[in-house]
């Protein structure tokens, strides 16, 4: 029970950390907007913005279309639907996200922060480029159901966006392109910092005697997966997690390599007080449960990662 008590009040207490947050306004020009680099943290991997220059207009665009139901083919499901702002932009007391006309999709769907240190998306890593990533959730069928066709169509009808299109390229028109780009600004510049812990580890603030026990325990135990400062080494791995009903394997089902079977990424430990439930399938809704899995795991097992 210590251990228990220890590390999710050093989780819960100390990763909690604030999003960007952008108003509703439309903003009018060409305003630079280059994504902010906290302070100690590492350049990313690579330069996601490199061939999409972000500005603010173009990422007030991006917002609009994450918060449109008419990506979707019912016109109700939206970016947002699953990936709530208020539980750092991933879904929020379900196990499995709900996509159109009240299907579920098979997998909880992932908070959307620090993107930019990130060099693969989704639970398996299928996906490589931030751009190319909403084409997945927007034409498959148990999630918004739509072809790029249509939803390209529903907002050139739209006449709200004319000022957001004018503001962020000059003209009215909307392409594939454009919205492609306009979505991977928004969601790339979500920067999850700042929090007690980050403001600790530069003496701004402090820790309770629990916090600071939970935070060695933490070192000893999880910190080679959940590095620091991203709590995540972005690998994926196979944590003793069973087969789930939807007999999803995981990475392997994205290399065909059996020694990829059940591996999934690592996710970020930041936010961990709002992103609940766990894993990639919602199955663990405490981070006690979570807890208890890692000190049940059979070691002796082949197929799970070897740091464990």
């Amino acid at each position: 029970m210590k251990l228990k008590l220890i590390i999710s009040l050093c989780l819960f207490t100390a990763l909690c950390a604030g999003l960007l947050s952008a108003s509703k306004d439309v903003p009018v020009g060409f305003t630079p907007m280059p994504l902010q680099i906290p302070e100690g943290w590492p350049a990313p991997s690579y330069n996601i913005f490199e061939k999409n220059e972000p500005t603010r207009e173009i990422f007030y665009l991006g917002r609009k279309l994450f918060y449109d139901g008419n990506l979707s083919s019912d016109g109700q499901t939206s970016c947002a639907g699953c990936h709530q702002p208020f539980a750092a932009f991933s879904t929020y007391d379900h196990d499995l996200s709900h996509g159109v006309t009240n299907s579920f999709t098979n997998r909880n769907a992932p908070a959307l922060f620090n993107l930019a240190w990130m060099t693969a998306y989704h639970w398996d890593g299928g996906v490589r480029n931030l751009e190319m990533q909403p084409l997945n959730p927007i034409t498959a069928p148990n999630e918004m159901g739509e072809t790029l066709e249509n939803v390209i169509r529903k907002i050139k009808m739209d006449s709200s966006y004319a000022p957001y299109l004018s503001s962020a390229f000059g003209d009215n028109a909307i392409t594939s392109e454009r919205l492609l780009k306009s979505l991977s600004q928004f969601v790339g510049q979500l920067v999850s910092s700042n929090s007690r812990f980050d403001k600790w580890k530069k003496g701004k603030d402090s820790l309770t005697k629990f916090e600071l026990e939970g935070y060695e325990v933490f070192k000893t135990n999880c910190n080679t997966c959940h590095a620091e400062p991203l709590f995540t080494d972005n690998s994926f791995r196979n944590n003793g997690i069973s087969l789930n009903r939807f007999k999803d394997a995981g990475r392997m089902d994205i290399t065909g390599k059996k020694e990829d079977s059940l591996r999934y990424k690592v996710p970020s430990l930041r936010n961990t007080q709002l992103t609940f439930p766990y894993a990639h399938d919602g199955r663990f809704y405490t981070l006690s449960e979570v807890i208890d899995h890692y000190m049940a795991i059979d070691t002796s097992r082949n197929d799970i990662d070897p740091i464990l």
